[in-house]
């Protein structure tokens, strides 16, 4: 009875977190040809099927860098 429980509530916290990372903001770009053949050449080159996932890691990527990189010091402008 106990592991049952545990399974429900396992169950629960799976649909919580799934509920929580579903997507659910949209954003368009918009791109010239240089960059589009760009892209293209690039998605073909490491064959990336999915231009989505790749764009959205991308960029998620580059912001925590950027974030990484300009977070307060204790010493800062020495």
């Amino acid at each position: 009875m106990a592991s049952r429980k545990r399974k429900t509530r396992e169950i629960k916290m799976l649909a919580l977190r799934e509920q929580h990372l579903k997507r659910v903001y949209k954003k368009s770009l918009l791109f010239n040809e240089p960059e589009m053949d760009a892209i293209n050449n690039f998605c073909r080159r490491y064959k990336i099927a999915n231009k989505s996932k790749f764009f959205r890691e991308t960029i998620i990527t580059t912001i925590l860098k950027k974030i990484e990189k300009d977070h307060p010091t204790l010493f800062d402008g020495f």
